[in-house]
């Protein structure tokens, strides 16, 4: 049985479900708020480059998408010269009164991240862009540890696969104290790059982290879904990091789209009954939803564990 029970009507959003135009709908953070399910989704546009739109949902599996776009390329200032060429895969955390969506910023100068702010998902507040060129795949903690804002992340690098970071910060803006705390294993599912995927979710056990890792075939890449747990009190600590993927692209909708054989997720979101509500793009070209149980996720990371570094 799968660690990840797939809803059986998915995919839940697709480009026909948008009341404007675009071509893909994948790629969504989520989060609950007032009552319904949010989320906030990555459409390319027909000139190819990436917005981010809005869906509402009060089961979190029925959506309807809002008329208009939730985030488009700025025009003010350093966010209009950093996202000339669009605004991709948001993430979103609540902590301390607001809601924080990061999000990559894409531009002639590479990718980095942006970092905006809201309290109730009509008006946003573009607050920092808080990394240099090439980043992608930020993740912010849901509460500050030690008195620190904290964040997963994801540099471009030659030298060694792309791994997943941990950085602090005191306001949000500035970052540092960085260390690496997990790497792609050679011969591995995920050997080729890893990268968080949905905000930390809080158990007893420890920080769980989904993540994405990318296997290099003959016929491509192939983008999967892990799990890994940190410690609560100092999360660069590793508690484990479960050796086998818990979802890959096996249905028509994941494995042909956009870009092939990829599940992608920006966000999950946990239930009071201990079950968690996973969303994952499909192929870059629709949106996704499952569910799994919380201890189910954090004892494959404590009892079937691969080296993090």
């Amino acid at each position: 049985m799968s660690i990840i029970k797939r809803y059986p009507e998915n995919p839940i959003l697709t480009k026909d479900d948008v009341p404007y135009k675009v071509a893909t709908v994948h790629n969504a953070g989520a989060v609950k708020y007032g009552g319904k399910y949010l989320l906030l989704f990555r459409s390319h546009l027909l000139n190819g480059r990436s917005i981010i739109g809005l869906a509402e949902s009060t089961d979190g599996y029925n959506f309807k998408v809002n008329p208009e776009p939730f985030m488009i390329p700025s025009e003010e200032g350093d966010f209009k010269l950093y996202e000339e060429y669009g605004v991709e895969d948001p993430r979103i955390t609540f902590i301390e009164g607001e809601y924080l969506i990061t999000y990559s910023a894409y531009s002639r100068y590479g990718v980095r991240i942006g970092l905006a702010k809201t309290r109730d998902f009509k008006s946003i507040e573009r607050f920092s862009l808080i990394t240099e060129a090439d980043y992608r795949n930020v993740v912010i903690f849901p509460e500050r540890i030690n008195g620190l804002y904290a964040r997963l992340d994801r540099p471009h690098s030659e030298i060694t696969p792309w791994s997943i970071w941990i950085s602090y910060s005191k306001d949000l803006k500035y970052w540092g104290d960085s260390k690496v705390v997990m790497r792609p294993v050679k011969y591995h599912w995920d050997e080729m790059k890893i990268g968080p995927g949905a905000p930390p979710i809080k158990t007893s056990s420890g920080w769980l982290s989904i993540y994405h890792g990318v296997f290099q075939t003959m016929d491509g890449s192939v983008y999967r879904l892990g799990a890994a747990l940190h410690d609560l009190k100092d999360p660069s600590k590793m508690l484990g990091v479960y050796d086998e993927w818990i979802l890959q692209p096996e249905e028509e909708y994941e494995i042909t789209g956009y870009v092939h054989n990829v599940v992608f997720t920006c966000g999950a979101i946990p239930e009071p009954d201990g079950t968690v509500k996973i969303y994952w793009g499909g192929a870059d070209k629709v949106m996704c939803a499952g569910e799994a149980v919380l201890d189910e996720l954090v004892s494959c990371c404590l009892n079937k564990s691969r080296s993090a570094l």
